[in-house]
């Protein structure tokens, strides 16, 4: 499979389950949530039609993938892993409408392997560039 046919999750669409509505899904940035929240992970915001969606990442899996296999987690793998759980959640009903998901250690790394193995390498990842809107406006 060609790179440019796989389906990578920092922009992408999914069909709710319940409804069948097309939710279009958008990664807006990687915020340290230690600052943020005092919450020891990384929150990865995604607009979900234009509606802010949280995936809380906690840190201890970026220890735990470097344990197991000698890489780290990139930024962009944390976003393409945190977007496969949310087209995940939204098409098997999962998603509620709710602002924020906590992942749990062992998910993140499942989602992480789940990348890696879609895309054969964190090279092969699309590129995350920064949006001037991803920051709310106080």
């Amino acid at each position: 499979m060609l790179y440019a046919e796989r389906v990578m999750y920092e922009d992408f669409h999914a069909a709710d389950r319940w409804t069948g509505e097309d939710l279009h899904c958008r990664w807006k940035a990687n915020i340290v949530a230690i600052a943020t929240r005092h919450a020891d992970a990384v929150d990865i915001r995604f607009d979900v039609n234009d509606r802010p969606v949280w995936i809380a990442m906690p840190c201890v899996a970026w220890v735990e993938q470097k344990k197991r296999t000698g890489h780290v987690i990139t930024d962009s793998l944390a976003a393409q892993a945190a977007g496969r759980y949310l087209k995940m959640a939204i098409e098997s009903g999962y998603d509620n409408g709710r602002e924020m998901y906590t992942m749990t250690i062992e998910e993140v790394l499942q989602q992480v392997d789940a990348v890696l193995h879609e895309a054969g390498h964190t090279h092969n990842l699309p590129w995350l560039v920064p949006l001037d809107d991803a920051q709310p406006q106080v």
